[in-house]
């Protein structure tokens, strides 16, 4: 099928309805899913929302033969804030969990990423590939030099991410100049299992997919987890410098923006 003839468009959210139905994808893995909750969470129109939407584009992935009236055209989605809109939203997202001091102090182009889902039909097959195109030429176009943001484990029961979140620590740990750090009171070590200790193969399995994919690309993750109980989650902050990317990492992402 052409891209022509596709029934899906991956762009960014122009309409009251597009931001509902994305807060209405998010209400339903977020909270209906993974038992999440939130103070601005609308839980009788079943959206799932906070102070931060504003300040953020919303990258969808519609299926274009939804009437988006009905608020489920949107199939998938991504938050993503440009770091010039910092100063508008008082602060990132994530500066609740992070001290995002290195990255703050870089002065490069930052980008953060959050609340990436896909309607749980829709997984397994092309959906988060359509998102990753978007995201690539939303990078690209914008000369975004380094993308962050907070992933989450589902759970916070940490002796059963004891594996993945120590071979995270001890394999794919930031450089200095980008180490973020997880900040208390919910803060938690990842450096639980000595590196003789590790299985890898059970690390990768209990590992979500979303930060393999980061891992692949050459991300790193910061020191230390945060434990958010309201979303109950156990949260690593991903660090991508795409300026920093080997060629074969470069090559990928750039194929997947179309380029």
């Amino acid at each position: 099928m052409s891209a022509a003839e596709s029934p899906y468009a991956v762009r960014l959210a122009t309409t009251p309805e597009d931001l509902a139905a994305a807060q209405a994808l998010r209400y339903e893995v977020f909270v209906r899913e993974l038992g999440g909750d939130g103070p601005l969470v609308d839980h009788a129109a079943g959206l799932e929302r906070d102070e931060f939407d504003p300040h953020f584009d919303h990258l969808i992935l519609v299926d274009r033969r939804i009437d988006p009236a009905t608020l489920t055209h949107v199939i998938g989605a991504y938050r993503i804030m440009p770091g010039e809109r910092r100063a508008s939203a008082g602060r990132f997202y994530s500066e609740t969990e992070f001290d995002l001091t290195p990255l703050l102090a870089s002065g490069r182009h930052l980008l953060e990423l959050g609340r990436s889902c896909v309607r749980a039909d829709h997984r397994g097959g092309t959906a988060m590939f359509h998102l990753w195109n978007g995201l690539a030429d939303y990078v690209l176009d914008r000369g975004i030099e380094v993308l962050f943001g907070a992933a989450s484990f589902h759970g916070t029961d940490i002796p059963a991410l004891a594996q993945p979140l120590s071979y995270l620590h001890h394999h794919h740990l930031a450089p200095p100049e980008m180490r973020v750090r997880a900040l208390p009171p919910h803060r938690q070590e990842m450096d639980l299992v000595p590196p003789a200790s590790l299985d890898r193969r059970a690390a990768m399995a209990a590992t979500p997919a979303l930060i393999k994919a980061y891992l692949r690309l050459g991300g790193f993750v910061g020191d230390g987890a945060w434990i958010d109980r309201d979303f109950n989650t156990t949260d690593v902050c991903l660090v991508m410098d795409t300026g920093q990317m080997s060629a074969r990492h470069r090559e990928f992402y750039v194929r997947k923006a179309g380029g």
